[in-house]
């Protein structure tokens, strides 16, 4: 019986270890929660699926009557709402500067690390002139730097998005017709992070980020420590779906994208050139695209033909950002605020 004790406490911190190093893995796999929160709108909501047909038509018909060439650079105010329970969890200022930065090379086309797109998929790689601003103005009219802070009593937040609402332990949204919402929390079930598509409840409008994968400084935390997630989670705010169209291994789901080529599933890690599936050969999957689950280090392009579906729905359904004043500073005597 002793000689059974000694074994059972000889292999338990094996058995941690090996648990440890299973949550590691998988923690070092993108998990992107965003078709999961589709599908429970959906069965929520019995006409989302309705509108979100009717913003595709829309977005159809914009692309077929308007050429990519001579569009304008547009500019998308942004609010952080940060909510936070630890200090870790309550990022700095510059941690969330720097995803903005990100954010304006990613969707330019001003990334360095777009030199490695490899060479037959270069001629795709396009700059989606979008820039985002930090917002100077809160719904109200007051001065702000566009970043809120909450403490919270939550230790997690799933993606039921009780985050987005203050009764919840989180924050509520500003107005959507005005500014992208972007929460950072702590996300539980090793999510990185998820958006809502075009068409679904203003109150829950905008993206979540865990706040070890937003921006490239502080809390941001390797593989993910780049700020793609926030990239790739407002690509699917700005309605672009994934680029293996979600359906499993079957070669025959869509991104609705015609300059992405099709692919069985999607992929981690740094794959290497190329990745060959779903008859796509020679040139194979483009998994250096925003929309796939590569690591932050590996993703560095969309495409003209994601640029056009953004484009379309910035001149449809999210029109009235365009025309929006939150990145304009009101009255210089009104005082910065960080808690509207």
């Amino acid at each position: 019986m002793k000689n059974l004790i000694y074994i059972f406490f000889l292999l338990l911190p094996i058995a941690a270890f090996s648990q440890e190093s299973d949550n590691a893995i998988v923690q070092n796999k993108r998990n992107c929660s965003t078709m999961e929160v589709f599908e429970r709108m959906k069965a929520e909501d019995p006409f989302y699926e309705s509108r979100i047909n009717a913003i595709e038509n829309e977005i159809e018909e914009y692309i077929k009557n308007n050429p990519v060439q001579g569009r304008a650079v547009v500019n998308i105010p942004v609010v952080v709402h940060v909510v936070y329970k630890t200090a870790a969890q309550n990022i700095s200022d510059a941690q969330i500067l720097s995803q903005i930065n990100i954010l304006n090379q990613d969707f330019r086309k001003l990334n360095s690390d777009v030199s490695g797109v490899p060479s037959v998929f270069q001629s795709y790689a396009a700059d989606c002139q979008i820039n985002f601003c930090m917002a100077s103005r809160t719904p109200t009219g007051a001065a702000t730097n566009g970043i809120t802070r909450t403490q919270t009593s939550k230790t997690s937040f799933s993606t039921n998005d009780y985050v987005k609402y203050s009764s919840r332990g989180g924050k509520d949204a500003w107005d959507r017709n005005k500014y992208l919402n972007i929460w950072v929390c702590n996300l539980s079930g090793g999510v990185l992070g998820y958006a809502q598509f075009p068409g679904g409840a203003a109150a829950t409008d905008g993206v979540v980020i865990g706040y070890k994968y937003f921006g490239n400084t502080g809390q941001a935390t390797y593989p993910f420590d780049k700020g793609r997630t926030a990239t790739h989670e407002i690509g699917h705010w700005l309605n672009l779906r994934h680029i293996w169209g979600d359906d499993g291994t079957a070669c025959t789901g869509s991104d609705l994208v015609s300059d992405t080529p099709n692919q069985s599933n999607e992929n981690y890690g740094c794959p290497s050139f190329p990745q060959i599936s779903c008859s796509n050969g020679p040139n194979g999957e483009m998994y250096m695209n925003y929309m796939d689950y590569t690591d932050d280090r590996c993703m560095f392009m969309f495409t003209t033909g994601q640029s056009g579906r953004m484009t379309a729905l910035l001149n449809g359904t999210r029109a009235s950002l365009l025309t929006s004043n939150g990145c304009t500073a009101p009255a210089p005597y009104n005082n910065p605020s960080h808690s509207e």
